[in-house]
């Protein structure tokens, strides 16, 4: 057996133990490795379980003193600093607290955190009650609920929510490919009845005699002014809509007796067509409802 203590003191066989020496055997006595390697194990260790501390506080002399595996772990975690720490279990008990937790890899499945700050951050599940945050760039981002101070994106969906107020500078086309927009006032919804505050109207372009005929793209024009300088006749015209009205402005050139004509696709009262006022710079209206294909004008004439 492994010598468990240093015995100083030596004593002769059969010899007499006096005071003094056995008090000098017990100051001079180490207690060795294999004292504590030569105990049995213990396979778990209980809060309540007791431990010697040699109390630095006291003198060499001083017996250590006891305390529980709680007390070394509460007080050494509470007041010391350990600069490297790596748990390789889980951690299932207690509050960490504290204002700075870096990791390369953390999951956080209950609880609170006052206060994150990261360059990247993947939250898949779960909820964030109030995210303040000055620049926000993600590629594919869902927020369900809340307020957006500023958004800046190439390909945005907006599933559910309130725009409070949206300034833009198209570089292109606004296009809804399915489904329908709601709005309130100020913009015109084309399936929905609307009484409007200020003028709307078309802008009158001039339509051009090109070699005795006129053309006329309805979808480009749809009032449209004519100054006659020759006789002319017009084209059928390009791009009818079903229900859609249409105004012709026809001033007679300042020679008079100009005349126009029709193509079959202008149809008038009686199948008579409108002749011109003849005098110089008189003007004639000529308004139309198309039921797609053909125009229906009736004419209002000599505006002189």
């Amino acid at each position: 057996m492994a010598i468990k203590f240093n015995r100083s003191q030596t004593f002769a066989t059969n010899g007499t133990v006096t005071a003094a020496a056995l008090h000098n055997l017990i100051d001079g006595t180490d207690i060795y490795q294999a004292l504590i390697t030569d105990q049995p194990s213990l396979s778990n260790v209980a809060t309540d379980d007791s431990i010697l501390i040699a109390d630095a506080s006291l003198t060499a002399g001083d017996a250590p003193r006891q305390t529980t595996v709680l007390n070394l772990f509460d007080d050494a975690l509470t007041g010391g600093t350990y600069t490297s720490l790596n748990l390789t279990g889980a951690l299932t008990f207690g509050t960490a607290t504290g204002n700075r937790t870096v990791s390369t890899s953390a999951t956080i499945t209950t609880g609170t955190i006052p206060n994150l700050t990261s360059s990247t951050a993947s939250i898949t599940i779960g909820t964030i009650p109030t995210l303040t945050a000055g620049t926000t760039t993600s590629t594919a981002a869902n927020i369900t609920n809340g307020t957006i101070q500023t958004i800046t994106s190439s390909t945005g969906n907006i599933t559910t929510g309130t725009i409070g107020t949206l300034t833009t500078t198209l570089l292109g086309d606004v296009t809804i490919s399915t489904g329908s927009a709601t709005v309130g006032t100020r913009v015109a919804v084309v399936n929905t009845a609307q009484e409007y505050s200020r003028t709307h109207n078309f802008a009158a372009t001039a339509l051009t005699i090109t070699s005795g005929t006129v053309p006329w793209d309805l979808s480009q024009n749809q009032v449209a002014t004519l100054t006659v300088t020759t006789n002319s006749t017009m084209n059928t015209p390009t791009n009818p809509k079903a229900g859609a009205t249409y105004v012709l402005i026809v001033t007679q050139g300042t020679a008079g007796n100009n005349t126009l004509s029709f193509s079959t696709a202008y149809k008038f009262p009686g199948g008579i067509v409108p002749s011109l006022s003849t005098g110089s710079s008189d003007v004639d209206v000529i308004s139309f409802v198309s039921n797609g294909t053909v125009l229906y004008g009736v004419t209002s004439q000599d505006f002189s």
